[in-house]
């Protein structure tokens, strides 16, 4: 549409200052007398003469006439305006097809029967007619109906939700009903001759609620548009319709026209960001289209930022389920900001009425406009605290305030780096008033932006600048706490903030400093329970000794993980004794159940490690009694299931192993049907079918383990085909491979466990390019070449590559300790095959 569009009105809509003659015939019509009256058409004609007499067009404007002053306009039309350069005829009013013949609808249309409706309508061939035998080059603009005409749809409405404000009429005979179908059809190419309709065919046009249609308001804004060639002023016209009707229409051009031979004047100005945004628009597909609209739908929220987000942050080369999350993402970020700029206000009428002006830019997509009203909102207070030291405290807040809605804009956008950089000009000035007596609220909104500053540095993959964010809003919440020591939340606050901290030293290793900061947090929960004691808060004193039990299991402490582990299953049982019937207390005994039995298993004690678990199953299981319908209650079951299933295998009783594991297949089994979306179920049943299938192997049953693990990597296959960049699921197909193999090579199929082998590694390997500094990504990979070489692939090659991957991690002290033994299992498979190290 673009292209035809392009090639035309550039060619007509330019500076009166050129030769050629303009000349245009509106005809409008709103009381139609036998069919429902319209209340736009007519103010519609007035605002697209306006335009074009301002763009040097001779204009004749009839309003509400019947079919015989129509043909007389028409008539008229042609005899004084014959020989013009250009030739323009707008309608606005209603039309239908009949019998693939499309007509416009004069004021005394009949539509008492088809004969009468034929014999009272004007064919859109005259009005073609006309305009081709008036000018050299023609164009016809139809802002007519185009759903429902008639009101067939039998409750006295237009369709498309648009009520008597749309293009529509009464109620009409049967046989009209069954021949006049609602709107335009395609014209079909004719030579010389644009065909503008205000939208696509069987598409609602709306006749508007503010004195104008959408198509006839974006048409007269965007005609006089300098510079821009009329296939992109057309662009600008259907993108601007199909965002603010929120995808409900889109406007539609055929054309006939020859090459381009006129041009618009040219303009040194680029064009506005919205502009730029509604042209981007008109490239993306119908399928990303969709996405959006439903996201759009569901937030109830414009199109416009929607589309800046997906576009800015590249969104259409993303795969379909991280461009789903980075959409609503997208569409969180713009509704909380615009609530933020709604509740927040400032003292100063001036920055009130910028940031109001810069919610309705963000409203249209205009991100870079909003940030500059914003941005002169904040040099409106930044001068202001220079001016007037007297108010240097609110204006300083007020301006870290704007940074901050601003900072929000840029989240709306995906623009992390914009984000993070707005943030941090707000904590920046909130650390020039940091030593004046401040409202807790500023305090709280400092506390907050060190919390975002460092939530978007994770997000990017900074975990420095996450950690310093993170080490200075536990500086800010330490104040925030000593301004107010009485105010229990805020301390609670505190135990949040060293809790971020903490968290982010583990996602970097450094499980002491994590372990330091959980502990900090443990001490800041035990000082509140001796001021406050309330359930509420043992059960977060609890949950500190948790934390620090997983940190300590992770670093290999068994001994030192469970004695927290028991602390906080202590203080998990005295909340049962004081509240029996809090569901969440129960789940809480079963979880703290559950991680002893994690630490009793790191400590070898199997047998009451196994003992744990199945307290923690009985627990979960009468709690799914009582709410059968609560999903991660049935996860928690399986969860159970397997790591009894893992204890019973590794005190050599495969025979106990199997029906947990099968109990636990089950259970996934109806979690994946009640949510077939949900990955993480998805992944819960990969992963328990392979259990199932490692106990059928060991028992001898090689051909139900082979169909187990096949169940499973169809599933590790669906995985990451979904979301290939993600380095777990492609692991979890490697491996798959490799168990598949064993279970062929055990069968005596040598051939078909070397391609599983071979598929194996080559995942492995790729994975490997990707960081070939990552040491699990070594190990795996290393194994992937034992593999093969026990097969048969190579041995001399594989076996040497194999044993100096795994030599090279432990002389620079990165071979992870379970692998240890791997060494030694490939040398000996060396001396026995007799190849050379």
């Amino acid at each position: 549409m673009r292209f035809f569009l392009a090639i035309t009105l550039a060619i007509f809509f330019v500076s009166a200052a050129h030769a050629e003659r303009r000349v245009a015939l509106i005809i409008a019509a709103d009381e139609y007398r036998n069919v429902r009256p319209l209340k736009n058409a007519v103010n519609d004609s007035r605002t697209i003469e306006s335009a074009l007499q301002k763009l040097g067009f001779e204009v004749t404007t009839e309003a509400n006439r019947d079919l015989k002053r129509m043909r007389r306009a028409l008539e008229d039309f042609r005899d004084d305006a014959a020989g013009a350069d250009v030739a323009l005829i707008y309608f606005s009013g209603h039309g239908v097809e009949i019998a693939g013949d499309n007509r416009l609808l004069p004021v005394d249309a009949d539509p008492t029967s088809l004969d009468r409706l034929k014999a009272t309508s004007l064919p859109l061939e005259e009005v073609r007619e006309t305009v081709t035998a008036v000018g050299r080059i023609g164009l016809v603009v139809l802002d007519a109906c185009r759903n429902d005409p008639f009101g067939q749809s039998g409750d006295g409405n237009s369709g498309g939700g648009q009520a008597a404000g749309g293009r529509g009429v009464v109620a009409i005979a049967p046989e009209v009903k069954a021949e006049a179908k609602p709107g335009l059809g395609r014209m079909g190419r004719a030579e010389n001759v644009l065909f503008a309709f205000s939208a696509a065919p069987g598409q609602t046009a709306s006749d508007g609620t503010s004195g104008n249609s959408d198509f006839s308001a974006a048409l007269a804004k965007f005609l006089p548009t300098d510079g821009l060639e009329i296939r992109s002023v057309l662009t600008l016209v259907q993108q601007q319709v199909y965002d603010l009707s929120r995808g409900k229409q889109l406007p539609y051009v055929e054309s006939g026209l020859p090459q381009l031979f006129f041009a618009a004047q040219t303009s040194k100005d680029a064009l506005p960001e919205r502009d730029r945004l509604l042209l981007a628009m008109a490239d993306v597909t119908p399928d990303l289209r969709s996405e959006v609209e439903t996201v759009a739908a569901n937030a109830d929220m414009p199109l416009a930022p929607l589309y800046a987000a997906l576009i800015t942050s590249d969104g259409k080369t993303m795969a379909p389920r991280q461009r789903q999350q980075k959409l609503q993402e997208a569409a969180d970020a713009f509704i909380k900001v615009r609530a933020d700029m709604r509740n927040v206000a400032s003292s100063d009428p001036q920055v009130t009425a910028l940031r109001q002006q810069a919610e309705a830019q963000l409203a249209l997509g205009s991100f870079d406009a909003a940030r500059a009203l914003l941005g002169k909102a904040a040099d409106i207070d930044g001068k202001s605290r220079d001016d007037l030291k007297n108010r240097f405290i609110e204006r300083t807040l007020s301006e870290a305030t704007t940074h901050y809605l601003a900072g929000g804009a840029s989240q709306a956008q995906l623009r992390y780096d914009l984000a993070i950089e707005d943030y941090r000009k707000a904590v920046a000035l909130y650390a020039d008033v940091d030593g004046f007596d401040i409202s807790d609220d500023a305090r709280y909104q400092q506390t907050l932006s060190w919390e975002l500053i460092g939530t978007l540095e994770m997000t990017i993959g900074n975990l420095q600048e996450a950690a310093k964010a993170y080490d200075s809003m536990v500086q800010s919440a330490k104040k925030r706490a000593a301004a107010q020591p009485a105010d229990i939340d805020h301390q609670r606050g505190l135990v949040v903030a060293q809790n971020k901290v903490a968290d982010v030293k583990m996602a970097m290793g450094d499980i002491a400093g994590a372990i330091a900061l959980y502990q900090q947090a443990l001490a800041t929960m035990k000082g509140i329970l001796e001021k406050e004691p309330n359930l509420a808060y043992l059960r977060d004193y609890a949950v500190c000794f948790n934390r620090i039990g997983d940190a300590l299991r992770v670093s290999g402490d068994g001994p030192a993980a469970l004695v927290n582990y028991r602390a906080g299953l202590k203080a998990v049982e005295f909340l049962v004794e004081k509240a029996p019937d809090d569901d969440g207390f129960r789940r809480d005994l079963s979880v703290s159940h559950s991680k002893i039995g994690m630490a009793l298993r790191l400590m070898n004690d199997l047998e009451n490690a196994i003992a744990e678990y199945e307290v923690a199953l009985q627990i979960t299981e009468a709690l799914a009694r009582k709410s059968p319908d609560d999903m991660e209650l049935q996860r928690d079951i399986g969860v159970s299931l397997n790591a009894i299933g893992d204890l019973q295998r590794l005190t050599g009783h495969n025979d106990k192993a199997f029906e947990p594991y099968q109990r636990g297949v089950e259970i996934v089994r109806k979690l994946v049907a009640r949510d077939p979306a949900n990955t993480l179920w998805r992944r819960d049943l990969e992963i328990a079918l392979g259990k199932v299938a490692d106990v059928r192997n060991e028992a001898g049953d090689f051909d139900g383990a082979l169909a187990d693990h096949r169940s499973a990597q169809a599933i590790a296959e669906y995985l990451a085909e979904l979301d290939p960049g993600n380095a777990e699921w492609q692991r979890d197909l490697a491996v798959g491979h490799n168990r598949i193999g064993d279970v062929l090579m055990a069968k005596g199929d040598r051939s078909g466990a070397v391609a599983e082998y071979q598929a194996g590694f080559a995942l492995a390997n790729a994975q490997l390019q990707s960081d070939p500094g990552n040491a699990q990504r070594i190990v795996d990979a290393a194994f992937c070449r034992y593999k093969l070489a026990v097969a048969g692939v190579d041995p001399a090659t594989n076996f040497k590559a194999a044993l100096a991957m795994l030599t090279g991690l432990k002389s620079q002290g990165r071979l992870p300790g379970a692998n240890e033994g791997w060494i030694g299992m490939v040398e000996k498979a060396i001396a026995e095959a007799g190849a050379p190290k």
